[in-house]
């Protein structure tokens, strides 16, 4: 068994590991790590040039393209490591990245999972878009980062070095126990892609392990939140998978009055959208809530596995109040001054 794997989940991605795939051979392979790409039935030529110019990389093929969750989910089933890292492929690592997030694990058993500080690689004194410094999630499943909230996003001054317990670790750069993964299944493959380490956190959380964000290991991460439009194909993910995520996940107690309150506040974008001539972004929403509607019922079994597995029912990184009222209402920018 190796002691860490990390693994890269590929799709038509060959100038993207070309630029990125360096860092991580040199910096990863030092730490004493084993590299995987995991490739999702790409149709370019990534796979013939990991093999001309990364003959040390090991390859997991897949037929056809799984999804992030599923692509995910097939590759860790033949890697054998005591910890696995899910790292995209526009992630640029930096020396000895993988020493503070195996340190605390080794010496922390109660904790699944971590995540190091990512960065954006674009403007690298700010945090990325995606992750930050430790996700958060408030009650109505909008989730939030330290160094990122709603669309502002911190310059890094070290004003969140601290290694915090946090409710969701970023799928960018996600350092799990593969023991953990498995026995909480893993991510649902019927999200696709977006939101699904969330989830697979929630789960983890609400059965009594902790998650951690580890500073000390600094990613710089190329994203995708700096686009200026969002594609209607990821805002229809995003809400659709959210409301399956608060459906599967949410405590007895909170899932109708969630919801109700959530079929506002997705009526509300759906309007903002239109006021700002995004009419495909106010459709994939209105097209999200349909398919959540029709695909309820599917998630019955496993919300009811969820449940009767909760040993958390209030989770402190769960806030009891409304990021959006925060932000927009109160004028709170920035994580600390929640």
């Amino acid at each position: 068994m190796d002691k860490i794997a990390v693994v890269i989940l590929n799709w038509n991605g060959c100038d993207m590991l070309r630029s990125f795939l360096p860092s991580v051979v040199r910096f990863s392979e030092a730490d004493g790590a084993v590299v995987y790409v995991a490739d999702n039935g790409s149709t370019d030529c990534s796979v013939e040039m990991l093999r001309t110019e990364f003959p040390s990389v090991r390859l997991i093929l897949l037929q056809e393209n799984h999804g992030f969750a599923d692509g995910y989910n097939l590759a860790l089933r033949q890697v054998d490591a005591e910890y696995v890292v899910l790292l995209n492929s526009d992630v640029e690592v930096t020396e000895h990245w993988l020493v503070p997030l195996a340190g605390y694990m080794d010496v922390h058993p109660e904790v699944a999972a971590c995540q190091p500080k990512i960065r954006s690689w674009r403007q690298k004194e700010k945090f990325e878009y995606a992750g930050a410094a430790g996700g958060f999630i408030d009650r109505y499943g909008y989730p939030f980062c330290r160094g990122r909230i709603m669309g502002a996003v911190e310059t890094d001054k070290g004003q969140y070095d601290t290694i915090i317990s946090i409710f969701w670790a970023t799928g960018a750069a996600l350092f799990i126990r593969l023991k953990d993964f498995r026995e909480a299944g893993g991510l649902d493959g019927r999200f696709f892609a977006h939101m699904e380490e969330i989830d697979l956190c929630w789960r983890l959380r609400a059965r009594g392990r902790l998650l951690v964000c580890v500073p000390q290991s600094v990613v710089f991460h190329v994203g995708g939140a700096t686009l200026k439009k969002e594609s209607p194909r990821k805002t229809f993910l995003n809400f659709r998978n959210n409301l399956v995520m608060l459906y599967k996940n949410l405590p007895p107690d909170d899932l109708a009055s969630v919801m109700r309150v959530r079929a506002v506040l997705d009526y509300v974008a759906v309007l903002s959208f239109i006021l700002k001539g995004q009419f495909s972004n106010a459709l994939a929403v209105l097209r999200a809530r349909r398919a959540y509607a029709s695909l309820r019922a599917s998630f019955v079994e496993s919300r009811k596995e969820n449940m009767k597995k909760t040993c958390l029912s209030v989770i402190p990184e769960r806030t009891k109040n409304s990021i959006l009222a925060q932000f927009y209402l109160h004028g709170k920018k920035f994580f600390s001054q929640l």
